[in-house]
This record gives C-alpha cells, sequence and structure tokens, in this order.
C-alpha cells in the first residue's frame, strides 16, 4: 500500500501521470490517424453502393455493387458487435504478427484501430446521408466525375457531422485505451490499474479520472469550434450549389 503522506509519493506523482497521458495521447493519435485514412473512404463507399447512389454500379456492374455494399455492411456490423475485450484478445496473434508483440503502447495500437474503424466507418456514413441529394443531382448534371462529386460536394458538405463524429471517435478510443492500459498496453489505464488497484492509491485514481475528463473535454470543444468553421465555408458551397441548380433548369 502507497503511503500518501510520503514526500517521494508526490514528487512521483507528477511523473507516472505525465507518462500515462503521453502514452495515452500517443495511442489515440495514431490509432486516430489510421481510422481516418480507412474509415473514411470505407463509409463514403458504403453510402455510394446502396441502390440509386453514386457508386451503385462500379465497373459497370450493380452486382458488384450491391455484392461489396452487403459485404461491407457486414464487416463493420461484426466490428461494432464484438466487445473490445474479446476482440482485443481474438487479435492477438495479428498484432503480434504485425508489430512482434501484443504488449505494450505500440501494439495497443492495432486492436484500437480496428475497433474504431467500423465505428467511425458509420460515422462517416451517417453524415453522407445527411447531405441533400439536390447537389448530387446538380454536380452530375454539370458532368463531375465520382471523385470530383466526392472531393467537391460530399465531403464539404458532409465535413461539419464527420468532425463531431470523429471527435465522438476520439472519445471512444480514449475508453478503449483505458481498456488496454489494463491488460499491459501501458497509458493512463495502466496507472489505475498498477498504482490505484493494486496499491490502493485513490489519488492516482482520481487523478487519472481528472486528466481523462479534461482530454474528452477539450477534444468535444476543438470540434465544436472546428464543425461551425466548417459549416459556416460549406454554407456557401450549398448556397452556390442551389444557384447552379436553379440556373441549370432556366437553361
Amino acid at each position: 500500500m502507497i503511503d500518501i503522506t510520503s514526500p517521494d509519493f508526490w514528487s512521483d506523482l507528477g511523473g507516472v501521470l505525465l507518462k500515462g497521458t503521453l502514452e495515452t495521447l500517443w495511442m489515440t493519435s495514431v490509432a486516430l490517424v489510421f481510422t481516418i485514412l480507412i474509415g473514411l473512404p470505407l463509409g463514403i463507399v458504403l453510402v455510394g453502393t446502396e441502390r440509386g447512389r453514386f457508386l451503385e454500379a462500379p465497373f459497370g456492374s450493380r452486382a458488384f455493387g450491391t455484392a461489396v455494399n452487403r459485404v461491407l455492411g457486414f464487416v463493420v456490423n461484426l466490428g461494432r458487435s464484438v466487445p473490445f475485450i474479446v476482440l482485443m484478445i481474438a487479435l492477438i496473434p495479428f498484432t503480434r504478427f504485425l508489430v512482434g508483440s501484443f504488449v505494450g503502447t505500440g501494439p495497443a495500437i492495432v486492436p484500437l484501430t480496428i475497433v474504431a474503424i467500423p465505428f467511425f466507418a458509420r460515422v462517416v456514413e451517417i453524415a453522407v446521408k445527411e447531405v441533400d441529394g439536390g447537389l448530387f443531382e446538380a454536380a452530375e448534371s454539370l458532368g463531375a466525375s465520382r471523385w470530383l462529386l466526392v472531393r467537391r460536394v460530399i465531403l464539404p458538405q458532409a465535413a461539419p457531422s464527420i468532425v463531431l463524429g470523429t471527435a465522438t471517435t476520439i472519445t471512444s478510443i480514449i475508453n478503449f485505451s483505458a481498456m488496454v492500459g489494463v491488460v499491459g498496453g501501458g497509458g493512463l489505464g495502466n496507472v489505475a490499474l498498477t498504482y490505484g488497484l493494486q496499491r490502493y492509491s485513490w489519488v492516482h485514481i482520481v487523478a487519472v479520472i481528472v486528466i481523462l475528463f479534461a482530454i474528452v473535454q477539450l477534444v468535444q470543444a476543438g470540434a465544436n469550434g472546428l464543425a461551425r468553421r466548417v459549416d459556416h465555408s460549406s454554407g456557401r458551397s450549398r448556397a452556390h450549389a442551389r444557384e447552379i441548380d436553379e440556373a441549370e433548369r432556366v437553361i
């Protein structure tokens, strides 16, 4: 049991919490990068391959588009339905193959990324479905390619919702990183286990909770501000697109 009246306790507390915080931020940041790189196109393809959407017949085959949509939907649902602790254990062989170990901050990024990708893909899917269908029609009537449609119409208009969804994704990754820390992944979860549970230090537990809460609050506040700025910019794009649509009707 730790003696909180000892001067050494308080001198070591800051170093332990700083190390755990940096490890948590590192795991979350790297996992988020891979999550966005994979989950963003995955979510767009999920929406695009639905019937009546802009990717319903990739390579000229509607059956192929339907098959892609069903397979991706199944994979995403599977990833979201499996509890993280079960998924983490199931991924131990893959994690060991990929990075040579399954214990530590680096290996923990693998299950964190894999569990976050399906969640973020659904976030993107919902955001894209909220985009006004008239914008697609206006862009297609002007001869926009699929890539141009995604880059100039879908992403700008869905950006505010995607930004807010990214904040939720970050919060989920942070929560899962604490769970990874309990099984040797490092970070604040490991601090809570090693010092809070095993050494009965309520000070470490309270400190970990406060730090995690502060991180989540900062992430959410930053996302809200960014979403407002992006929404203001995309609002101009929507108005411009409506003008184009009206001009096309007059012509």
